[in-house]
């Protein structure tokens, strides 16, 4: 017996009332992002606790602020004053440890998600003059050793030094880096991908010694991404013949790079190779420092992903100790590494291991002393540890899964919720923890900024975004409502809509459904920034104008609810997320407002395939559907990513079988939309054309968008607006 609640839980931030007659979204609004509401740019805290940095709108000054205040109190950097400076704006910045000097960025060229090369200059602040740091050539990640005297960086997958006290000296660390075979100090692409970093190098803290990942990636098998001449950008050599991007890409269940710990006395010239006891195939997705030059953390994990190790190992001898280990009958995901934190006598740690993520605290030696927070909530980010007080500062969705809050807790236990206002909440603490800066936002309003105390206190308004919150008063804005219903299967899945803002309970509304369903990730949430386009009123608040009601729905597997829900969907992903949006299509079907079988689907990336695997998992709940960079089969995808949630398909042929795309394609109902970037070096074109094949022997019409040499994101000169337009056709066309 199917158990469903017809009853919408709508939220209390629901808003009701929109003007008369007033001004309508348009679609060139939505798309372009109008709405999306000012943000802080980049915040520095400085190392006084006191105040923070920030780059000016125009790009040409460092300014200086106040936390108390807010307000500015000098200019550190100006392109207009700086002696020898010879750019006109730049791109980011970085001050060193002792802020006597800070490293200019610019000429900035992005290589992957987080990866770039950039020529940096370095400015020193007394003097008032600019310098380049290097005539070799762009570098990547450089970074100053704790006294500010040198920076080491990355070119062509080798490390150099440049030392400030010997005339801005330059030397070659490593010599072996080479492409498609050795990399030093930077990650290759999986580990950048799917550990979420860009720099593997640090100084020691008596600035002796660089420890440094050297990634053998020799073995790996070669990707080539074919290349066209295109439009914005156009590569003008690919004009007649077409030219190929070859990188090294390790799919599921074949080789990864071969991943060792070095390190480099910087005054004997010696390179020595740590032993940390690691088998060869398993990761190491982060290496840092403790406060004792003598411990150098290497965090480890195996191959499978559900066993967490961290050694300290000292630089010189290359003995490693184990002080920390995390296991998991299912994975442990990366959340956990860059909340390790550490203090002279201890250090901080998250883990699920009672069924949710919690903050943990150890002694340096590795002896835990406390779970700090308990409960079935998510503390989702650790900010920091007030010694004084001994406080602890984080951010949890504690009373209600689909908010967070910014809390304090001390030693025993005490704890303080330090934002009131009901949405979401996140924080940026000053070094000492006396400050924090807060963004909040919910479902109906955009992000305001503030800063406060730690105590909670609000001492001013830095972004109120008052300009579209007058200009939303003049609109005839969507109702936007939660909420949640129980599966056939007992489960309680909650949920988002909006309708238009002339709904009418006596019509009938074609739905759009909306989902991402990755593990772990968050849609329904009480937000500004959501859907696709991250803006409350984006192309979905667009497609309400149009008559449309769009849906969004987190199935299992999604975050924010604990690692049973989270992980249920391990070895067989895209199975019960599938299921759960056919129960989503299926109560929103019954709903006296909705016509009934006038259901689309549509999703990117993830969502992309989720959307084909929902519209063929035999049920023929959606009508019409759109999948945007889609994965069709996890083999296809990289090791790291698909293994964590999946095994190989060596391990785990049969989950495999079940999570393709390709053993669905004879059950897919409904009209299709397929669109992909020719030059996607994220989710391979191979994994579209692959299923297309599928759906050709099946008999199966569907349609199809390619946008040349775009990647992932699918973006570049009158792209979006392309992209949109198509989906929104393809929508009005078929529902």
């Amino acid at each position: 017996m199917r158990k469903i609640s017809f009853l919408l839980i709508f939220c209390a931030l629901t808003l009701t009332v929109f003007a008369q007659g007033g001004k309508v979204l348009t679609f060139k609004d939505a798309v372009e992002g109008k709405y999306y509401g000012e943000r802080l740019g980049k915040v520095v805290p400085m190392a006084d606790g006191e105040h923070y940095t920030m780059i000016s709108k125009d790009k040409k000054r460092i300014v200086k602020y106040s936390f108390k205040t807010g307000k500015e109190v000098e200019t550190l950097f100006d392109v207009a004053t700086a002696r020898e400076c010879k750019f006109k704006s730049f791109d980011d910045y970085q001050l060193s440890p002792d802020e006597t000097k800070i490293l200019i960025q610019t000429e900035t060229q992005h290589i992957y998600r987080h990866s770039f090369t950039a020529v940096h200059y370095v400015y020193t602040i007394k003097r008032n003059v600019v310098e380049k740091l290097s005539d070799g050539g762009p570098q990547q990640v450089p970074t100053f050793s704790p006294d500010g005297n040198m920076v080491a960086f990355v070119r062509d997958n080798n490390i150099f030094l440049v030392k400030f006290l010997y005339g801005n000296s330059e030397s070659q660390v490593t010599t072996d880096g080479k492409f498609g075979k050795v990399i030093n100090g930077i990650p290759d692409w999986v580990y950048e991908e799917e550990f979420s970093f860009n720099r593997a190098l640090e100084f020691s803290p008596d600035n002796k010694m660089i420890a440094f990942v050297r990634f053998d990636e020799s073995e790996v098998p070669m990707y080539s991404i074919q290349l066209f001449k295109g439009e914005s950008p156009s590569i003008d050599q690919f004009e007649y013949y077409p030219g190929a991007y070859s990188y090294k890409y390790p799919k599921a269940g074949h080789v990864n790079s071969l991943v060792t710990v070095h390190s480099f006395d910087i005054k004997s010239k010696v390179t020595r190779k740590l032993d940390i006891p690691i088998k060869k195939e398993d990761y190491i997705p982060r290496i840092r420092f403790t406060k004792d030059e003598n411990k150098l953390a290497v965090m480890t994990l195996n191959r499978t992903q559900n066993k967490f190790d961290m050694y300290f190992v000292n630089p010189r001898s290359g003995i490693a100790k184990l002080i920390l280990r995390d296991e998991s009958k299912y994975y442990i995901g990366e959340n956990s590494l860059d909340n390790i934190e550490f203090y002279p006598n201890n250090f901080s740690f998250m883990s699920e291991k009672d069924g949710f993520n919690h903050l943990y605290w150890y002694s340096i030696g590795g002896n835990l002393i406390k779970q700090v927070t308990k409960g079935d909530f998510e503390v989702s980010k650790y900010h920091g540890w007030d010694p004084a007080t001994n406080t602890f500062y984080y951010e949890s969705n504690e009373g209600n899964t689909l908010r967070k809050a910014v809390y304090a807790i001390d030693i025993k236990g005490r704890k303080t919720k330090l934002t009131e206002k009901e949405g979401t909440n996140s924080a940026m603490f000053a070094s000492t923890m006396k400050y924090f800066i807060n963004t909040y936002s919910n479902l109906t309003t955009p992000p305001v900024i503030t800063l406060n105390d730690n105590k909670g206190k609000e001492l001013s308004v830095l972004v109120s975004n008052a300009k579209i919150k007058e200009a939303i008063a003049q609109m005839e804005m969507p109702k936007k409502e939660f909420f949640s219903f129980t599966t056939s299967e007992g489960v309680k899945l909650n949920g988002w809509m909006m309708k238009p803002a002339n709904f009418s309970e006596s019509k009938k509304y074609p739905v759009i459904l909306y989902q991402y369903s990755g593990p772990g990730t968050q849609q329904v949430a009480d937000r500004w920034n959501i859907g696709e386009t991250r803006n409350g009123l984006g192309w979905e608040a667009y497609m309400t104008t149009q008559g449309f009601i769009i849906a969004c729905v987190d199935g299992r597997g999604t975050g924010g609810r604990g690692e049973e829900f989270t992980k249920c969907t391990y070895m067989q992903l895209g199975v019960k997320e599938a299921k759960d949006q056919v129960e989503a299509a299926k109560y929103i079907n019954k709903l006296p407002y909705v016509d009934e079988g006038r259901i689309g689907i549509w999703g990117w990336s993830f969502g992309g395939y989720n959307t084909i695997m929902s519209m063929s998992e035999g049920s023929a709940a959606f009508k019409a559907g759109v999948a945007v960079a889609p994965v069709t089969d996890w083999k296809f995808y990289d090791t790291t990513y698909g293994e964590r949630f999946m095994r190989t398909p060596q391990e785990n042929a049969d989950g495999y079988a079940a999570s393709s795309a390709f053993t669905r394609a004879d059950k897919l109902s409904g009209k299709l939309l397929i669109i992909h970037g020719s030059a996607d070096d994220n989710v391979h074109y191979q994994n579209v054309a692959e299923y297309c094949e599928q759906l050709v022997q099946a008999n199966k019409q569907f349609e199809m968008q390619v946008y040349t040499n775009r990647d992932h994101g699918i973006y570049g000169g009158n792209t979006r607006n392309h992209l949109f337009t198509r989906i929104t056709e393809f929508f009005k066309n078929n529902l």
